[in-house]
């Protein structure tokens, strides 16, 4: 079987689907990475090919993320990104000549390119966010009455509504015939049921009773770190000292909306130094600029997987990646939310009882961590339930369980 993966994104989007790559190619397949050659490394961990993809998109999202003005600033760029990259995902189908096609949603063309050659298509994302549900509300939204959770995935028209004629206009290209713009998310162009791989564990967000058996809860996607990889001398030193007192890693991955860089910045360091803890701080893209000390180490970015099983606790942007690695390291975890289905994240998070009430960060303040820090480090019933939580997450297998969903798809 050969695998086309067509991902987008930023770092923690792209790296679960450089995991499924390197499980199929370790039961034998062949996988092609399409994605930003940002991400070649990943590609190269995984040992697979990469194509080079979505670069305008890229490069759209980076100067929309390090931007302080609004995003509506930043949109005839993406979409024109957006609709050149069709013809990047076009033409590597075309050389690659796949047996199936595993695209994330921003890879709009996954769907008409799988249909215009003829093999299956399978959406994916770690979110369950395509399949309606009464077990609970589409995730970008609040809390709604029970009554109200499987309507609220009607909103994802809106989806089609705005990206269905720049799609129609690529099926046009290719010979196919136009859809409908408004049902497009939620069926298969030919009227079937979509196949969907979801990338995190049912014992995090327990699979919905109405889930069809097109919906796959695979289990979370980990791509491991380099074999030669090993840490400065200054990091395990840092990390290894002073064991007497709760050690938290904190970073908030891609996030730099909105601006606030020094004001989120301030807040973690304050607010570590209020709360007697020691920190390593993972700047990443998150705009988290501090100059640490002696009890605030600050890192570009260290594996989660090395990182995260020697802290005693994890504070983070709740992406759900992040998430997944952090629990299954059985630590308790605080989310700082900013968008989208952090929030979502952050409630199962206190509902798990493995941490406390989401912190949104419009209401980061040095005082806020500090109190939600204390918690986070001082209650034993978050670390018994993280540490028999994380039990569970490490006896799953995502990557497996999504190759042999993708044999059964190829048939």
């Amino acid at each position: 079987m050969r695998a086309l993966i067509l991902a987008y994104g930023t770092r923690g989007d792209v790296q679960p689907y450089a995991a499924l790559g390197k499980a199929l190619r370790e039961a034998g397949h062949e996988a092609v990475l399409a994605a930003p050659s940002a991400h070649a490394d990943l590609a190269a961990l995984a040992g697979i090919r990469l194509e080079p993809a979505f670069e305008g998109m890229h490069e759209a999202m980076r100067a929309l993320m390090a931007s302080e003005s609004s995003p509506l600033r930043h949109a005839p760029a993406m979409l024109d990104a957006t609709r050149a990259s069709f013809a990047d995902q076009w033409r590597i189908a075309r050389d690659v000549a796949p047996d199936i096609v595993v695209h994330h949603p921003k890879a709009l063309g996954g769907d008409t390119v799988a249909e215009r050659l003829g093999v299956p298509g399978a959406l994916s994302l770690p979110l369950p966010c395509f399949t309606p549900t009464d077990a609970f509300p589409l995730p970008f939204l609040p809390t709604l009455p029970a009554r109200l959770n499987r309507p609220s995935y009607q909103l994802l028209r809106t989806t089609a509504l705005a990206y269905g004629g720049m799609i129609n206009r690529f099926r046009g290209e290719l010979g196919l015939p136009r859809i409908s713009r408004w049902s497009r998310i939620l069926a298969q162009p030919d009227g079937g049921p979509r196949h969907i791989l979801y990338p995190y564990s049912r014992h995090i967000l327990p699979v919905p009773a109405d889930f069809p058996p097109e919906a796959h809860v695979t289990g979370a996607w980990f791509l491991g770190r380099d074999p030669a990889w090993s840490p400065r001398e200054e990091l395990a030193s840092f990390v290894e000292r002073e064991r007497d007192r709760p050690l938290v890693a904190i970073g908030f991955g891609s996030m730099q909306f909105e601006g606030g860089d020094r004001r989120r910045s301030d807040a973690v360091l304050h607010g570590v130094v209020a709360a007697g803890v020691r920190a390593v701080v993972l700047r990443g893209w998150g705009g988290l600029d501090l100059e640490g000390d002696d009890d605030v180490l600050v890192v570009d970015g260290a594996p989660h997987d090395w990182l995260f099983p020697r802290v005693d606790a994890v504070v983070h942007h709740g992406g759900s990646g992040t998430l997944a690695a952090g629990l299954r390291a059985g630590r308790p975890t605080l989310v700082v939310p900013f968008l989208g289905d952090q929030p979502f994240w952050g409630r199962r998070v206190e509902r798990l009882g493995v941490g406390p009430a989401p912190l949104p960060q419009r209401q980061l303040t040095p005082e806020s961590l500090h109190a939600r820090l204390s918690m986070l480090v001082a209650t034993p019933s978050y670390r018994e339930r993280a540490a028999e939580l994380g039990e569970r997450i490490r006896d799953e297998d995502g990557t497996g369980e999504a190759v042999r969903v993708l044999e059964r798809l190829v048939g």
